[in-house]
């Protein structure tokens, strides 16, 4: 049964969003899974791109953007560019494109913006419309 993450953190920013994500993915990436991130556009995929770079000195997260064709554990995507495997989806765009329902899992990282918020819970009837089991996990304790 394909699965849906969602990660409920505390914080309001989309920083903090992107730090937590860093820390998903080293755990999801030592467990052997490959990760296709999607992004909104360009910018915020090489945003992504440079700070899983220097995430943590002690950490390397192997990624690439899908358009270099690198074939790494972790890609980074937007638009119409996608990644040949359909393991673990990680969405960072408000609203989830049609591909990731491909996916064994996905993961969302919400932060309390209302807009993130408000996509969150659209994107969760979606999940579970196509059977998917969805599991909260609630950062903010």
């Amino acid at each position: 049964m394909p699965r849906s993450d969602f990660y409920v953190l505390a914080a309001e920013d989309l920083q903090a969003r992107r730090h937590f994500l860093c820390k998903v993915l080293e755990k999801v990436t030592r467990l052997g899974h490959k990760i296709y991130i999607r992004t909104d556009n360009e910018t915020s995929a090489r945003q992504l791109d440079e700070l899983l770079w220097e995430f943590r000195a002690d950490a390397f997260l192997p990624h690439s953007l899908v358009a270099e064709q690198l074939n790494s554990s972790i890609e980074i995507g937007y638009g119409d560019s996608l990644p040949s495997h359909r393991d673990v989806f990680v969405n960072l765009e408000l609203e989830v494109a049609d591909i990731a329902l491909q996916f064994e899992r996905i993961i969302e990282v919400v932060v309390q913006n209302q807009e993130i918020l408000d996509a969150t819970r659209a994107n969760y009837r979606l999940y579970q419309q196509h059977g998917y089991e969805i599991r909260m996990n609630d950062m903010r304790r």
